[in-house]
Order: C-alpha cells, then structure tokens, then sequence
C-alpha cells in the first residue's frame, strides 16, 4: 500500500514590522539623496525630507512606544510585539540611517557643491573678510535674538522647545591664573525669527558662499561672552510626544479642547534629545541636568540638526541645479469648457495631479459659490492650504445664502490650527459647520454641489484621493473625478447624510465606504479572485496604496496568492507584507516608488474574470482608515477615465529607474528601454493635448 502524501503545510503568515517597515520607507528618501543621477539641490531637499520624515516620526511613533513601554506587564503581554523590543531594534535603525545620512552628506553633498562653485563654510573657513562681514552681520541681525541661559551651579531648569537646535555653549578664560574654570550657557539658534537658517556671503569670482547661522554665531562668541576667551559650541534638539490624547467625542467644546491639546503638545514629554557625539560629557551633563533630559532620550545625531530647514537652502539662482520645471498641464477638455458644470453635465472628468492642473477644482467651487441655481454645497476639509481658495469659495458661497455644509477635520496632525481657522472663517460666514464624528477621523475627500435644474435637485460631485490643498497638489500625485453620474451622487449624499445624523445604517450601492462597508467589500472582491482561480479562471489583482499594515488584509491576500492569484502591490511606505514566501506569497510582489513627487493615490484594480472592477481611493489597507477612519473608494464607471488610470498603473508597473522593493532593493526589470514613471505619466498626459 502506498504511503499517502502529506499535503505541505503553508508557512504562518510572516509580517514585516510595522516600525521598520516605515524606517525602511524613509531610507529610500535618504537613497534619492544620495543618487547623483538627481539634481544637487533636489539631493538637498531629500535630506531635508528624511530629516523632517524621522523628526515626525520621533514625535508619534517612538512617543508612542515609550508610552507602550510604561504600561502594566500584564498589558503588554497582551500586544502583538513588545514595545521595549521594538523600540531597540528602532533606535539600532535609526543610527544605521543617520550615519549614513552624516556620511552622504559630508561625502557627497559638501564635496559636489564644491564642485558646482558652492562652500558651505565653516566658522574656522572663513577669511579675514568673511570674518569681517559675518561679524557685521551678527551684530546687525543676530545678536539681538539671542538670549543666553547660563547653567550654573542652580537648580534652574531651562525648557527646550520642541524641534528647536540649542548650541550648549562651555567657555572658560585662558588668561585666568592657575586652571581655567569652565563655564556654562545654552542659546536658542533663532531660525525662525531669522527667517533661515543660512547666511549668504559675498560671491567672489564665480564662487558662491553659504554658512549655517550656528557657525555665524559660534564665530561671535566673543561678542556675547566678553570675558571669556576659549569656547565649544555643540547643537541638541529636542522632539516632544506629539500626541494630544483627546477623548474622540464631537462636542461645542471640541475646538477649546484641540487648543488645550496644542498648548500640551509644545511641552510634552520629550521623546529624544538629538546631540553632537562631538559634545564633551561636562557640558552634555550640564545641559541634561539643566533641562530634565534623562540619558533615555540621548540619541546621537551630528554637529548640525533640524537639516529640514535645508528647504530654505538658498538655490543661488542656478535652474540647472533642480528638477527641470514641468508645469502643470492643461486638461485637454475641461480647458475649453467655459463651464465646469456645464461640463460635468456631458461626461465625467478626471485630473491628475501634480501633472494637470488644480485650477479647475477652485474654478468648480468658485462657479458654484455664485451660481444662482446652486442651492447647497458640501465638503469634507481634511489639509487645506494655508490661504485656501476651496475654503474662500465656501465661505463666498455661505454668504451668498446657499446651505453651505463642511466637515473640517480638527484631528488631522499638525494641521489642527489651520482647520480651526477655516472652521471658525466658516461658521461666522454662516456656514454649517461639522467638527469630524465620534470615535472617527474624516479622511475622505469629497465634494457635493446640489443645482435647481427646471424644479429639479441635480448633484454634481467632486471626488478625489488626494487633499483640497492648493500648495501639495504640485507635489502629492493624486487624482480627482469630476461627476454627476447618480450612481455616484446618490452614495456621496449618502456619506454626507452619514456626517449629519452619524447613522451607521446608510446602505451603498458602488462606493465603498470606511468604517460601514469598505473592509467587506474588499474582502468580497479578493474572495471572488480566489474563487476564481480555483475555477482555474484568470485571476489577479493590481493594488496601489501608500501604506499596506491591516493583518487581516495582508492575511486575505496570502490566502489569494496561495489559491494561485496573480497580485501586485504598488506600495510607497509601510508595507507589513512578505513577498515572495514559498507556500505563502510567491504570487505577491511589491514595489513603490519614490521619485520627483510623493505618490499619495490610492488605485484598486480586480480582474474579475476579465469584467475589470477600477477604484481609486483615499483609503491605506490600514486598520486605522479601515476601521476608525472615515474613507471613500470610487468605483470608476467612464471608458475613458479606466484607459487613462490604466496606462499610469502600467507605467508605474514597469518603472524601471526609481522603483524599489520591500528591502530597498532597485527594481532591474528586464527591458531595452528605461522607464521612468513620473516623467513618462507627464509625457503621456502631455501628449492628450495633441
């Protein structure tokens, strides 16, 4: 009798960790630095990037893990991961990154600007007259904004503010008789009321110059401590938790407990204390005792911090040093449309972002503020920009008696003063204005115009995966339909009628909405894939997010990979899926870009037996916008408008120059041609107009 074969067990499910998945994302910002291939001053940006990506991060995520790690240990037995163990194998990462970012830096940033004629100078590099001149220019713009804080043998415990670089300052007199005794101050670089953190130096010749104003300020000493002659001069930095630990309630009192929250965040607890390693302990002691900063803050950093405020890195009027500029297209049918709802009444639209242009959704807004037969306007405000024209054209439209109904998002982080302006703009014009739902982040980002049309109400809706923001729009990639289709219309009223009664009973018919429906909807458009395979039918998905963690997503789709689903991923940040696993995910692969623009859309794309089923979507396979945020994901009805996603999806699926995988690793597909999928999606849109 033959032994019967066993059937091979699948591997456990394998998950990559949530925390380094995210390290893992920003090193490939840190990668871009470092590619010669990008232009100097874009490298420059990078830097800035990832040290404004980790500066955030510190601020959440280890914030977080540090409160994880005070909880009872009968509490934390019950997580997923030990928060202590985590936050080692997080801060043994980090290091690995700032050295390389020191490395990149003092390697190959410094060195190319010396190439292109441009020094970043030192205090001890300057020459007689540069000394002459930074001196001036202390006395003239600097010296006024200093304060110094003497650590002395008090028990005076000064605050550092969060995100703020201190020189702790040791000084003694060498002229002093027998052993010069060291003395102590802090001082606050004054970035901010400076308006930069660099000084431009005169030219000479075609040779440019640039200095930190923490070297003007170290070469000026003297003139703030006139009595002593020795100094050391070393920055720290400190990132405070940035959590504001409101209860999820949506009260009158809402607004005053963000503003109590935002006072909290600026003295919360301290999550690191960045330090130049080159600090001598006398002075680092000084500084900790002065300020309360425990050595479980310490975390090494290098002589220069806050390197985001290389955004203001002067460019030095040298275009050749940056992105060639791609100026926002035109839209080859909405540009000829004196009306966009005149328009929206023939097709439906979409615009993609940053490539076309964001004007035509100011220009809707502004349209239906003034339409007379517009009788109501309604939309969710999550980030908008600073002088907000969407938020201009809401309010001009209050005032001009229409139902004005808005769902600004007073949770969305570090945007929380913006949304509070615009609310409070908002509610004074008359608008009715919603501050978020119980328990919920309103992420989705929609629109709804409601016109009297001959006695009859007609819905117009825009709908996009990206923020009303004016400013990001030229650098997030996005896309927005514009529609009057009812299949559409019907279901955003519906959201909308969600945001007023916060009913959860709401039922829809094509979108896909978080937390009522979008989980199970996915999850049935995954299961008809694996039914299908196991039919031995053509099955496959194509799914672009920014960031995939969900475990019962990422569970689903092992599932479809081990039924014989074809599956690829487009994931550009946290991606907690292991690819390639025999018996588990050999039919998954993951790649993301990063490149020129933040890739921030959301597309989902299901074979279904060759009926393909198109989404684009605000919403992350996350736990938190699957279940505690509310999302929309747009199924796309119009020909044309599937062509067009679908030539942008397949760009980006055979990007061969800035596409990455899970471990970082440069995507080599085996083609003639090199593909870059930003350029080639411009060129493409581009070539629409012809």
């Amino acid at each position: 009798m033959e032994k019967e074969k066993k059937k091979k067990q699948a591997p456990e499910p394998q998950f990559i960790n949530r925390e380094i998945s995210w390290l893992a994302f920003n090193y490939r910002v840190l990668q871009e630095a470092r590619d010669k291939n990008v232009p100097l001053l874009e490298r420059i940006k990078f830097m800035a990037i990832f040290s404004s990506n980790l500066d955030e991060y510190f601020k959440v995520r280890v914030a977080t893990l540090k409160r994880l790690i005070k909880l009872k240990r009968k509490t934390i037995e019950k997580l997923d991961e030990d928060p202590a163990e985590t936050l080692e194998m997080v801060l043994q990462e980090v290091k690995k990154q700032q050295d390389e970012f020191g490395e990149v830096f003092r390697k190959g940033i410094l060195n190319d600007l010396k190439e292109k004629k441009i020094h970043l100078v030192t205090e001890q590099e300057l020459t007689a007259d540069q000394k002459k001149y930074v001196t001036t220019y202390f006395q003239e713009n600097l010296q006024l904004l200093l304060v110094p804080m003497l650590m002395d043998d008090t028990e005076t415990h000064f605050f550092l503010k969060d995100q703020t670089v201190y020189l702790g300052v040791q000084m003694s007199d060498a002229k002093q008789k027998g052993t010069p005794v060291d003395k102590y101050a802090m001082l606050e670089v004054p970035t901010k009321k400076h308006g930069s953190r660099f000084i431009k130096l005169p030219s000479q010749q075609d040779n440019r110059y640039v200095m930190f104003i923490d070297d003007a300020i170290r070469a000026c000493l003297p003139l703030l401590f006139p009595e002593f002659t020795q100094f050391k001069a070393h920055a720290v930095k400190v990132s405070r938790d940035a959590e504001l630990d409101i209860e999820e309630d949506v009260s009158a009192n809402l607004m005053t407990k963000i503003r109590k929250g935002l006072k909290k965040r600026e003295i919360g607890t301290p999550s690191r204390l960045l330090f130049d390693p080159e600090t001598p302990q006398p002075l680092l002691e000084a500084m900790m005792a002065h300020t309360g900063i425990t050595a479980e803050e310490l975390v090494e950093g290098s002589k220069y911090h806050n390197f985001r405020d290389f955004f203001g890195f002067p460019d030095f009027d040298l275009p050749e040093l940056k992105y060639k500029p791609q100026p926002a297209l035109p839209h080859p049918l909405l540009e000829k449309e004196p009306s966009i709802i005149a328009a929206m009444q023939k097709q439906d639209y979409m615009v993609h972002y940053p490539y076309q242009s964001f004007e035509y959704v100011i220009k809707l807004f502004n349209e239906a503020a003034k339409d007379p037969a517009v009788t109501a306007m309604s939309a969710t405000l999550y980030r908008v920009a600073d002088g907000s024209e969407i938020a201009k054209s809401l309010i001009k439209a209050a005032k001009n008696g229409k139902l004005v109904t808005v769902v600004v998002e007073l949770k969305a982080r570090f945007d929380e003063e913006s949304n509070m302006y615009w609310a409070g703009k908002l509610q004074k014009a008359g608008a009715n204005v919603i501050l978020g739902v119980p328990d919920l982040k309103v992420h989705s980002k929609l629109g709804l115009i409601t016109r009297n049309e001959n006695g009859k109400l007609v819905n117009y809706a825009y709908l996009s995966t990206g923020n009303y923001n004016e400013d990001t729009s030229k650098i997030y990639a996005d896309h927005a339909l514009f529609t009057c289709d009812k299949r559409l219309t019907k279901d955003v009223e519906q959201v909308f009628n969600f945001f007023i009664d916060r009913q959860p009973d709401k039922k829809f018919k094509h979108l896909l909405m978080a937390p009522i429906n979008m989980r199970e909807r996915f999850t049935d458009l995954i299961n008809r894939e694996i039914k299908h395979a196991k039919e031995g039918l053509p099955a496959s998905m194509i799914l672009k997010m920014n960031a995939l963690q969900d475990d019962r997503m990422i569970r689903k789709l092992y599932a479809a990979s081990q039924a014989g689903v074809k599956i690829e991923l487009l994931v550009r940040g946290i991606c907690c899926l292991q690819p390639g696993i025999e018996g588990l995910s050999e039919n998954i692969t993951v790649h993301g870009i990063v490149d020129r623009y933040l890739e921030h859309a959301r597309v989902y794309i299901f074979h279904n037996n060759g009926d393909e089923k198109y989404y684009i979507a605000s919403a992350d396979w996350m736990t938190r916008n699957l279940n505690r945020r509310v999302e929309v994901a747009i199924p796309l009805f119009q020909q044309n408008l599937i062509d067009e996603i679908r030539t942008i999806i397949d760009l980006q699926r055979t990007d061969n120059t800035k596409a990455r995988t899970v471990d970082n690793s440069y995507v080599s597909k085996h083609v003639t041609d090199q593909v870059r999928a930003q350029y080639a999606t411009y060129d493409y849109l581009k070539n629409l107009l012809k």
